[in-house]
């Protein structure tokens, strides 16, 4: 009984629950999408900028509450590429996105989650640094006016949402090379 206990309150921590609330977003996210309409393209940015707030809160929640567990490692970054994943091919579809650029986000984030599942079997844990951490913001800052689209209050925010996403591309790569690097310099030891 005291393993269910245990199973429980792990499953349904605050941070796992956000986690979950992130994954169930998509969906959302994916039909609101399905339309190209300025109130769709609203909605769908409404829910991808609270979807992303939970994914600062859980990480907080996590660690100053000491609720850190290894289905909250595993899910975390799943829902960030899910959900970055899925706002990008969406955005493909409405000609928001070059189809090339996603392909490089998408294929980093593959490439890492295989590096880290290989160096996992060495006994390595490679997190996310720094700019892993800003490659991810930037994502977002990009996505949320790249979701928004048409012009706002005078606001342009497609062209607001392309600068972001160049700015995120290049730190995406960045931050890929540095994690190829380190796998290499790991697996030649």
């Amino acid at each position: 009984m005291k393993t269910f206990g245990r199973l429980s309150a792990m499953f349904l921590s605050t941070p796992n629950r956000l986690t979950l609330y992130r994954i169930a977003s998509i969906p959302v996210l994916i039909v609101l999408l399905l339309f190209s309409n300025k109130v769709c393209a609203f909605l769908a940015a409404i829910v991808f900028s609270a979807a992303s707030v939970t994914d600062l809160l859980d990480g907080l929640f996590a660690r100053r509450r000491g609720l850190e567990s290894t289905l909250g490692k595993f899910l975390d970054p799943l829902a960030d590429k899910l959900l970055i994943s899925a706002a990008l091919i969406m955005l493909i579809s409405h000609g928001r996105v070059p189809a090339w650029i996603a392909f490089v986000i998408i294929g980093r984030e593959i490439a890492v989650t295989g590096l880290r599942a290989i160096l996992s079997e060495k006994g390595v844990v490679m997190g996310a640094d720094k700019l892993g951490k800003y490659k991810t913001g930037f994502q977002i800052a990009a996505i949320i006016p790249l979701l928004f689209h048409y012009t706002y209050f005078d606001i342009d925010f497609h062209s607001i949402g392309m600068v972001f996403l160049w700015m995120a591309l290049i730190l995406t790569v960045w931050s890929g090379a540095i994690y190829f690097a380190k796998f290499w310099s790991v697996v030649k030891e």
